[in-house]
């Protein structure tokens, strides 16, 4: 009698919260639990009472996400991609467009991301799907370019790793001529006579034919591919290893690594930049850092590049910010972490520029050259200006292998983030297929893994730095900003932006502020537009060793090829999806198919609400309700005291 009584009793209040939320709550598959492995233990770590679906795990505490977010967008980009953006562009002009589209777009379109991400609870693809189901294909887009990024920009983890270990020899084989793979015109300062140090015309430094010679075996372009190199190879092996088995768990095993990841590079970069700062000729660097010449802000380039750093840096459009915020619990304070990110970024950037620009400062001194011309195209920066500058350090073995240490951890930290968008969009997406398939999680990200790999391989041929080095221009500077417009379009003028603030209420219990509102619907999409048409306009190709080496036109179209792989997403699917919506017209179509998948409701305006069951019309209780009666008149002796309805 006492189980029939609780039995009753809580079918009842099922019921009753059933009709509390039945209009305004999308209806969710139960298989949505996406995996039945150890990844999913702590699905019921969920916030007790959260209704809302699909079962997710959160994030140990705050300090996890916000070192995720850390960890991506202060990665590569700050110690390769800003100060070698900052040099190509004229040095400190470039510091006022970067810091503007960072107020304009960084910050706001950041604060965008992580209150959709952590509302829907989904990766990219559900996100965006669920919002605004036209522009779903932004979504896919995003997951595209961040596959795309992680076939390549483990490669660099991969240098970084043959660096690290090649830094525990004594004899540090970057800083001297005397090595089987040197030409005549290998050139080292330090065998020089002070007084008469200028470099020749027509000579290469050590470290150039190491990293060329010795590390890459470059030939003469991507038309002559050669044959993989081995000893990369091996690398990369480790790179994807690392990769695979800190993100295996999902945030369970990823948010461990970070605490080692995220926090050790930020020690190190202060420790070398006050080292550079020490360095004869440091002040000519920092000269050319921080004076503009303001005429070069008439440069179209200048504002694509800085708009380029911006979106590849802070994250945005790549998916990986919505994906960390989807494990947020529903009442975390995005407005904290979205300046506490930006901040960092933003100041790590200055930092490691200050840092980089000593060194070259200190390399055009001593090769008695302008500080224009000590860099060239790829990764050059990291793999043959520092390494150069380490190797006149006092205890350079030292300080080689820290800094190649901490270059591995800050590229695993974005590795982390790309994979884990394609991971997780998948799993949003096929979740019954993934489970009945792959069975769990771990195999997922298994498969993943090496179907990246093996589109790496390429980038580790004898002539895979051109390939590097094209597909690093088209997938991640000029289909990005495409891809951040119809986002920003998609979420702030389909969804709309007092949709998006009452959702941001809801989770955080205050409405954004003004600016943030104005940016989402104007500022960032006009900027964002303008310096993307212009990006076309000032179009120049890609190049190898500051024009030394022009791509084949073939080459070109593939560069294109690669571009179009995300920018047609967003076309195919919109078509794909107005072809399916509801409606005789096109307008019922075209209306439907902007219609969030979830409506607000008509009393509180929220998505999500506890409204009292007074709020429901007669027709949305009358099913619940015979059900109701049916239990009661079946068990009317053990019926509980009458609830309050």
């Amino acid at each position: 009698m006492q189980r029939d009584r609780s039995f009753l009793s809580s079918k009842r209040g099922l019921i009753i919260q059933d009709l509390q939320f039945k209009r305004i709550v999308p209806d969710t598959p139960v298989e949505d639990d996406l995996s039945t492995c150890s990844s999913y233990d702590n699905i019921d770590a969920e916030d007790p009472g959260d209704y809302r679906q699909p079962k997710r795990p959160h994030w140990d505490n705050k300090v996890q996400f916000v070192l995720a977010c850390i960890g991506y967008s202060v990665g590569l980009g700050n110690v390769w991609r800003f100060p070698y953006l900052c040099y190509k562009s004229g040095g400190g002009v470039f510091l006022v467009p970067y810091f503007l589209i960072l107020i304009v777009c960084g910050v706001p379109m950041l604060y965008m991301e992580l209150a959709v991400g952590q509302f829907t609870r989904r990766g990219p693809i559900g996100a965006l799907g669920q919002i605004c189901p036209l522009f779903k294909g932004a979504g896919l887009s995003s997951v595209v370019i961040s596959f795309l990024m992680s076939t390549y920009h483990n490669v660099i983890i991969a240098y970084a790793i043959y660096y690290f270990f090649t830094a525990f020899k004594a004899d540090q084989p970057w800083s001297d001529c005397d090595n089987t793979w040197n030409t005549p015109a290998c050139w080292t300062p330090a065998l020089q006579n002070i007084d008469n140090r200028s470099r020749p015309n027509t000579s290469r430094t050590s470290s150039e034919e190491f990293f060329e010679r010795k590390v890459l075996q470059i030939s003469g372009g991507i038309e002559e591919p050669g044959v993989l190199r081995w000893e990369l190879v091996a690398c990369l092996i480790t790179a994807w290893v690392i990769v695979y088995f800190s993100i295996w768990k999902s945030i369970k095993s990823s948010a461990q690594v970070r605490y080692l990841t995220a926090t050790l590079p930020f020690l190190l970069i202060i420790v070398f930049l006050t080292r550079s700062l020490t360095l004869e000729g440091a002040d000519k660097g920092l000269q050319y850092f921080f004076r503009p010449r303001w005429a070069l802000l008439a440069d179209a380039k200048v504002w694509v590049n800085a708009a380029a750093q911006i979106f590849n840096s802070v994250g945005i459009a790549f998916g990986s910010m919505i994906c960390f915020a989807s494990y947020n619990k529903f009442h975390n304070n995005i407005l904290i972490d979205t300046v506490a990110v930006s901040l960092i970024n933003a100041l790590t950037s200055l930092l490691v520029g200050i840092f980089a620009f000593a060194t070259i400062g200190n390399i055009a001194l001593e090769q008695n050259m302008s500080v224009e011309a000590v860099l060239s195209d790829g990764p050059g920066l990291v793999f043959v200006v520092y390494p150069q500058a380490l190797a006149k350090m006092p205890a350079s073995q030292l300080w080689a292998v820290l800094f190649f240490f901490m270059l591995v951890c800050l590229s695993l930290n974005s590795q982390f983030a790309v994979v884990e968008v394609v991971v997780s969009s998948i799993q949003d997406g096929f979740p019954n297929r993934m489970k009945r398939i792959l069975l769990c999680h771990e195999m997922l990200v298994l498969l993943i893994c090496v179907i990246s790999f093996l589109f790496g391989l390429p980038n580790i041929t004898q002539g895979g730095i051109y390939f590097f080095q094209l597909i690093d221009h088209y997938a991640a500077s000029i289909s990005i900003m495409f891809l951040a417009f119809f986002e920003v379009i998609a979420i702030s003028w389909f969804y709309g932006v007092n949709r998006l603030c009452n959702n941001v209420k809801e989770m955080t219990g205050r409405m954004p502020s003004i600016y943030f509102r104005l940016c989402w619907l104007i500022a960032a999409p006009f900027l964002i537009m303008a310096v993307w048409v212009f990006s076309l306009i000032d179009y120049e190709p890609p190049t190898y060793r500051n024009g030394e080496y022009i791509y084949p036109w073939w080459a070109e179209t593939l560069g294109w090829g690669i571009a179009s792989l995300s920018l047609i997403c967003i076309p195919a699917f919109a078509i794909y999806v107005l072809l399916r919506a509801e409606g005789d017209t096109f307008l019922q179509k075209l209306r439907n198919s902007i219609k969030p998948d979830f409506e607000a409701c008509q009393t509180c305006g929220q998505e999500y609400c506890t409204e009292p069951l007074h709020s429901l019309d007669e027709d949305s209780i009358k099913e619940p309700l015979h059900e109701l009666n049916n239990l009661i008149q079946q068990n009317s002796n053990c019926l509980p005291p009458k609830p309050e309805v």
